[in-house]
């Protein structure tokens, strides 16, 4: 597995195919997702639960809330990782990328 601007010993063999990045199935999108997904839940029910009896448990703290944002700021840097580093995958020759069929 290589990123965008990594290099190995089998880029630069001959004959080698298309390059494209793995977009959508690349593993940090579905933990981005997964983990935001949880995250805005939290934040939901820190936001709708937030009684004393509720705030009672946690310290006082609305730990729901708190963690749920904390959630969300790691998938959105999870986001813009899998963004601003793609994972390069390569197309053996004469097979077309997923992205054109």
């Amino acid at each position: 597995m290589s990123t965008a601007g990594s290099t190995s010993a089998s880029d630069t063999g001959k004959g080698s195919g298309e390059k494209h990045a793995a977009g959508a199935f690349d593993v940090r999108n579905v933990i981005a997702a997964l983990i935001g997904f949880y995250g805005v839940v939290l934040v939901v029910v820190g936001l709708v639960d937030n009684d004393a009896d509720a705030l009672e448990k946690a310290g006082g703290v609305n730990a729901n809330l708190w963690v749920g944002i904390a959630m969300i700021i790691f998938a959105a840097a999870f986001a813009l990782w899998s963004r601003l580093r793609p994972i390069v995958v390569e197309t053996k020759p004469g097979q077309e990328p997923e992205a054109k069929r």
